[in-house]
Order: structure tokens, then C-alpha cells, then sequence
């Protein structure tokens, strides 16, 4: 997939939450390309480039002292790390994923870093209605039903509104999966294990993926703009599999591929939103640090269609699947099998 590249691999690029699913990636497809200064910023220890070219730096981004040394020199910053859960405290989320970015931004401005490419979310235009075929003309809601959303909006504002001598594109990414997935795919399948998992809503919304390929390839395009050029700085672009599935049957069809049966429970939407509310005021109250069974943001993104038009990212980026749906659902279903039991 080499071809796909132009990023040119005597850069040196530092990539923040590079232990992470996405971060792993873009390490991998940087390395791929012949790139060989690569820094890896994460919180905990990365035993697993430990015998690898890959520079690997333990440090908090909320934390300006602990990261801000290892920006000197750098050409380009991929700030993937963020504090991604449906639940928790707001000063966390806000920390890891508002402050930390503000610190990733300080740290590139006076380290004098010219590029940084960072991985938003769909989440921060998520609203209590469907989503069908919007583009990044859509504004921020008034009201967001996560503190995730909200943390991730904010961050997003301040990397497009930023000093003009640091060129900025900030990617959002939707429901992104594939093999070796931590977050998605498992939560399916350990529900499913227990019985658990439930169809909320009457089954017709639909939605986007990002296969995980070609997440991180929208990453290096966008790297690849921006040190071109900074007409596009500033702008945020979703990105997609640009294939909307219908969400309970894909996930109906993961789990017959894997082996598991279909889902054979559902909730309605209304039930599922005031068990959410029930749950957020529950777990609140007692000051819970676990995730609740659903919440009002999970019933809402799991009831609605959310999919989007990324034209602009086609346009502007030169941004296309590297890896097509069935052939991205054959390496998971692979993946994923053989770890089951």
C-alpha cells in the first residue's frame, strides 16, 4: 500500500496515544513508508516497541512538562490520544481531552512544529436526532449528552481556531474497527456471551464505520496537506468506510461469521433512553465509577442513523478506502475467531 503515500519518511512525527488502537496503526503504516524517527507518546509503558525503532515516551498530555520536550524538532503530530468512555467524572474527560489538546497545541506552537493532524470525533455533532448524510457544515449542538462529546467539541474548536503559524486539520473518524479492536467488537461479543446484548429501537437505523486501515490513512493524507499547503488549515473533515450499513444487521451478521447467534432481545427506544437517565442518576448518586448498563448518550447512538457525506474529505484530502467492507469484515471475522474459546 506504499504506493498511497507521498509523506516523505526522513520526517520526524510524534504520535500522541500511541499505544492505542488508532496510534498503533499510524505507527505501523509510518513505519511501513520507511519512517524511522517516530516518537510514541502514551501514559502507561510500551513494552511492545521495545525492540522496535519506535522512541516510546511515557508521559500525561494534561500535564504540559511531562510531553512538551519530546515536540522539539518534530515536523509533524498526530494527537490521537483522548479520554474515550459513555461514562465517568467531567473534570477527567475534560483534563485528558480539552486541556491535554490545549497543552498538544502550546507544545507545537513553541517547539515550532508546523503540522498537526488531530483525530476528533462525529461525536461532538451528535444530537438527540438522526444524522443523515451530513457534511462538516453541521454546527456543534446546543445540548451534548456525554461528557466525551462535549470535552472532544471543545478541543476540536480550539484546534481550528488556533495561532495561524501551526497548520491544523482535525479528522472525525466514525465508530472505528477491525482486528485487534479494544472497544467495540469485544463489548459486542462479551454482551452476547451473557446474554446481554439487546436491540435497542426498531432495528432500521443506519450508520458509518471507519475500518481501523483506513482511519489511519485519512491520517496521513491529512499530514500530507497540510505540509503541502496550509490553505486547508483550520477545517475538520469526517471519515468513513463511504459504505452506511444498517447497524443491527451488520452486527447481526459479525456475530453469525464468528460463530455467535443473532441478537434475540430488543429494547425500545423510548425504554432504553429512560433506563439510560435511570442509570446516569443511579450511578451519580453513589458516586459509581463503572459503566452503566446504557446510558441516554449509548440509547441515542444506538437507536439513530448517523452517517455522513465526506465529499469534502475526497476533495480536499484525496482521502478513499484502502480496504473495502467485505475484505476489512473478512480480516475481523478471522481476527476475532481466533480468540474465541
Amino acid at each position: 500500500m506504499s504506493e498511497f503515500y507521498k509523506l516523505n519518511p526522513s520526517l520526524k512525527i510524534a504520535v500522541t496515544g500511541g499505544s492505542g488502537f488508532l496510534g498503533k496503526e499510524i505507527i505501523s503504516m509510518l513505519l511501513n513508508i520507511g519512517c524511522e524517527d517516530i516518537i510514541s507518546i502514551a501514559r502507561k509503558p510500551q513494552h511492545h516497541y521495545s525492540k522496535s525503532k519506535i522512541k516510546s515516551q511515557s508521559a500525561d498530555i494534561s500535564d504540559y512538562k511531562s510531553f512538551s520536550k519530546y515536540f522539539k524538532g518534530v515536523d509533524v503530530v498526530f494527537h490521537t490520544a483522548a479520554k474515550a468512555s459513555i461514562w465517568g467524572k467531567y473534570k477527567d474527560f475534560y483534563n485528558i481531552n480539552t486541556i491535554g489538546t490545549e497543552n498538544i497545541i502550546k507544545a507545537c506552537i513553541e517547539n515550532n512544529v508546523p503540522v498537526l493532524v488531530y483525530t476528533s470525533s462525529p461525536s461532538v455533532v451528535s444530537s438527540a436526532s438522526n444524522l443523515e448524510n451530513v457534511n462538516e457544515n453541521i454546527p456543534y449542538p446546543e445540548k451534548f449528552f456525554s461528557f466525551y462529546a462535549k470535552t472532544k467539541a471543545l478541543a476540536e474548536d480550539k484546534i481550528l481556531t488556533q495561532s495561524p503559524s501551526l497548520r491544523t486539520i482535525a479528522l472525525r473518524p466514525h465508530l472505528i474497527w477491525g482486528p485487534d479492536d479494544p472497544h467495540i467488537l469485544p463489548r459486542i461479543i462479551k454482551k452476547s456471551h451473557a446474554g446481554k446484548l439487546l436491540r435497542v429501537g426498531e432495528g432500521s437505523n443506519i450508520v458509518d464505520l471507519t475500518y481501523i486501515k483506513n482511519a489511519a490513512f485519512a491520517h496521513l493524507l491529512a499530514a500530507e496537506t497540510l505540509l503541502s499547503s496550509k490553505k486547508l488549515s483550520g477545517k475538520a473533515y469526517f471519515i468513513t468506510d463511504d459504505s452506511p450499513v444498517n447497524l443491527w444487521d451488520w452486527i447481526n451478521n459479525f456475530l453469525l461469521q464468528i460463530g455467535m447467534q443473532k441478537i434475540n432481545k430488543s429494547i425500545s427506544e423510548k425504554n432504553a433512553l429512560i433506563a439510560g437517565k435511570l442509570f446516569e442518576i443511579f450511578y451519580s448518586l453513589f458516586n459509581l465509577s463503572s459503566e452503566p448498563p446504557i446510558t441516554v448518550f449509548s440509547a441515542l447512538q444506538l437507536s439513530h442513523s448517523h452517517y455522513f457525506d465526506i465529499s469534502a474529505a475526497k476533495k480536499d484530502l484525496g482521502y478513499h478506502t484502502i480496504i473495502k467492507p467485505d475484505d476489512a469484515l473478512q480480516n475481523t471475522v478471522d481476527f476475532f475467531k481466533s480468540k474465541l474459546p
